[in-house]
């Protein structure tokens, strides 16, 4: 399967030349990184480095003599959680994993545990830049040795990285696939010593799938390269296809698998029926409690732009965030939402996968995603921290045709076409469902749940009515005008016959003489557009040709027929659940007596990150400072037992959290 882009050393792909820019679709990949990262930048490191290190190789001894000595130490948390155990004891004892489980489910502890219980530097094979900057900074503020090879470094600062590495003073180091590509890469590592090899975002493998890097299918080499060394791979999203796919392209046969729920209970799943897309989305962001970080999602750069610019204009602290835009401004739009609150980001998917900050409260789509798997990782990115989240978006028309239009002027055989409009299919399902929301997205990946009650058909059981009659009023009227003249037309014009419009149009075409003129005045446009939408969605009308007129399918012959029924959901607009209705903080599970302390906490914990200048959750996370004024710890011994607070985080900070809790 051939792919059309060009490559980037380390982040993936570069965008090919754009098409009109209200059909570009961002590809996957985060950051675009335009130079080569083994290219000269302008000084050479020291010539007798690569000698230098491979005189001083060395093997890191372990940290720690048990896993859950590292856990509690280093995290600062006293028991794992759910398979974390279980996984961590496969890969201490030399065993192969794939592991696949939700975002926020730890899956960062299932390999950097090991690799501290375990002798020698372990391998992270991360897919972004700015993923690898932000886990290798939480980790050196836990007191970890880790590092990264990538582009944004110098020679000299690379060829630091790789003395450490052989000398073995690094406990984990982060290179991206597109790197380990190189002989040079592969040369350096086979120079110090593995302890584990961690393949993150493994579902990159996947040649079917929504983020798929070419450079992943040569990491299945890794372990005839480096035999005895456990290898894990691990995902937040994938079917058994693509389950499949992980187990046999990074000759993993012999791994044992663990497979978590997909379930993210905390996220509250929402999605509406598009009217005026960038009204209700501001709506919707004022429904949130002040000051949420969020990121809102749309198809195109210049819809991302508008939409940045009209947030903006209505008082939102919105940034836009798309591969067009200059290197600088995405490194700064990027920097303000890691490290200040209240920020949203508007961006194409190439935000997101890099980015690991844990208080996102809500996800917003302004726009159809293409997959069900692109959906649940975007929507993944909110309530990372287990808190009260959101994941929000406004469906219409517009993007069923425009979907299943890029679908047939893509490129690609028709096994891949196939594909796509499976993918599509699924995902227009969970727009239409009547049932809960995340049964249908569970199942999806193949697993089970019952009603959940934190989703809107849930919490508002939607309407369904008898649309029998109304699809025959607008199949028929479809049939005859190609039948009997020869004509294809869009939505808004059949929408106009229907309900016997008079304008210009109609009457040049002599459409007012047509025998269904008028004979769907009963709806309105509205009600119209959601028919058409959801028989578009069924497969029951498809678009044709390049103005996507719409045009009846085999499986229409049914509703002509009276055969087929058609059960519609009654569309309601901009409706507001009774929990999304009541904005609530991190705050609010507090007791009252504790709140100001928690909001001194805040305070402090933001002019920490601002001195240091790392986003807030480095510091600590929420959870962490509701612990703290829960508990009021009034001594560095007490400091132990609160989550999230380990040894170099105690001996940092702890004094000064003592004097913030003192104060209160």
């Amino acid at each position: 399967m051939t792919q059309p882009h060009a490559q980037d050393p380390d982040d993936g792909w570069i965008p090919p030349e754009e098409p009109p820019d209200d059909l570009y679709v961002e590809y996957a990949g985060g950051e675009i990184e335009w130079a080569d990262p083994f290219a000269p930048s302008g000084e050479e490191p020291p010539p007798d480095a690569a000698q230098a290190a491979a005189s001083q190789r060395a093997a890191r001894p372990p940290r720690h003599a048990t896993a859950l000595e590292a856990l509690q130490t280093v995290y600062g948390f006293e028991a794992f959680r759910g398979d974390q155990a279980e996984i961590v004891d496969q890969v201490v004892g030399g065993g192969d994993a794939i592991v696949l489980m939700p975002t926020g489910g730890g899956k960062s502890v299932c390999y950097q545990v090991p690799a501290l219980v375990r002798e020698g530097t372990g391998l992270v094979v991360s897919p972004l830049i700015a993923l690898m900057h932000d886990q290798v900074e939480a980790l050196r503020a836990n007191g970890v040795a880790a590092a990264y090879l990538n582009s944004t470094q110098s020679p000299h600062e690379r060829a630091d990285v790789e003395r450490a590495y052989i000398a073995g003073e690094l406990d984990l180091i982060y290179v991206a696939p597109e790197r380990l590509s190189s002989p040079q890469t592969r040369a350096l590592l086979a120079r110090g010593t593995l302890s584990v090899i961690a393949i993150d975002e493994a579902h990159c493998v996947s040649q079917w799938g929504h983020d798929f890097r070419p450079d992943y299918l040569a990491l299945g080499e890794l372990g005839e390269q480096f035999p005895g060394v456990p290898r894990v791979a691990l995902t937040a999203t994938a079917t058994r296809e693509t389950h499949r796919e992980i187990t046999e392209r990074l000759h993993l046969e012999g791994a044992r698998h663990f497979v978590a729920s997909f379930d993210r209970p905390n996220i509250q799943y929402r999605i509406e029926p598009k009217v005026e897309a960038r009204r209700q989305l501001l709506q919707f962001i004022r429904a949130q409690p002040e000051r949420s970080a969020g990121i809102v999602y749309a198809l195109s750069r210049k819809s991302v732009e508008q939409t940045a610019t009209y947030l903006a204009g209505q008082g939102i602290d919105a940034i836009p965030y798309h591969a067009g835009l200059p290197a600088e401004t995405r490194a700064a739009h990027q920097g303000r939402f890691l490290r200040e609150d209240g920020v949203v980001v508007v961006a194409t998917i190439a935000f997101g996968m890099g980015i690991d900050k844990p208080d996102v409260r809500f996800v917003a789509h302004i726009d159809l995603p293409k997959s069900v798997e692109g959906y649940y990782q975007e929507t993944g990115r909110a309530g990372r921290d287990g808190e009260p989240s959101v994941a929000w978006m406004a469906y219409g028309l517009g993007d069923v045709v425009q979907q299943r239009r890029m679908i047939q002027q893509g490129e690609g055989d028709r096994t891949l076409k196939m594909r796509q409009q499976q993918h599509l299919d699924a995902m227009l399902a969970l727009c239409e469902t009547v049932a809960c929301r995340r049964q249908n997205l569970l199942a999806y990946f193949g697993q089970e749940s019952a009603p959940c009650g934190n989703c809107d058909t849930c919490l508002e059981p939607p309407e369904t009515w008898d649309g029998l009659v109304a699809a025959q009023k607008l199949m028929s009227t479809i049939v005859r005008l190609q039948r009997e003249r020869g004509q294809s037309f869009g939505a808004g014009h059949l929408i106009d016959i229907l309900r016997g419009k008079e304008n210009e149009r109609i009457t040049r075409f002599r459409h007012d003489q047509l025998s269904t003129f008028g004979i769907g005045d009963d709806l309105s446009e509205q009600d119209w557009r959601s028919v058409i939408r959801q028989l578009l969605a069924r497969a029951l009308l498809a678009p044709q040709g390049e103005y996507n007129t719409l045009a009846v399918t085999p499986e229409s012959a049914g509703v002509l027929r009276g055969e087929t029924p058609v059960p519609l959901r009654r569309d309601v607009i901009g409706r507001r659940t009774r929990t999304a209705a009541k904005k609530s903080t991190a705050a609010d599970t507090l007791a009252p007596e504790d709140r100001g302390l928690f909001e001194a906490l805040r305070e402090w914990r933001a002019a920490q990150a601002r001195e240091q200048g790392v986003p807030a959750y480095i510091v600590f996370g929420d959870a962490t400072l509701r612990a703290l004024a829960e508990h009021r710890p009034a001594n560095l011994g007490a400091l132990d037992g609160i989550t999230g607070i380990g040894a170099k985080k105690r001996d940092a900070y702890g004094q000064q959290v003592l004097e913030v809790i003192a104060a209160a």
